[in-house]
């Protein structure tokens, strides 16, 4: 299992840790969570935004890379709508549109 800060491996002071995964590894990592932020000084790197998954990947498994999770059967579509002040977009369908899906013939 590859494990990358995302967005963190792409500085300068981190390149020498992570130039041996291949560039689309990294490529990916960058797109899921954006640039990230490095302190050399401590260690600590800090992703731009987090990334939670709803979703049947066991819990310790998303911990494992960075992500958080939430069980699927307990989530509310109604408590995350109309949250946009809050810095929370909801799109229904969301899969459905980025992958448009077509009928069967």
């Amino acid at each position: 299992m590859i494990r990358i800060v995302p967005g963190c491996a792409e500085t300068p002071e981190q390149w020498e840790k992570f130039n041996h995964f291949p560039g689309g590894v990294l490529a990916h990592s960058t797109h899921l969570r954006g640039i990230g932020e490095y302190d050399a000084e401590t260690g600590v790197e800090s992703p731009r935004i987090d990334v939670t998954l709803a979703t049947g990947i066991p819990e310790e498994r998303c911990h494992q890379v960075n992500l958080g999770y939430l069980d699927p059967d307990r989530i509310n579509p109604d408590d995350w709508q109309d949250r946009e002040d809050e810095g929370v977009l909801f799109i229904p369908k969301a899969g459905e549109m980025l992958y448009r899906v077509k009928p069967d013939s």
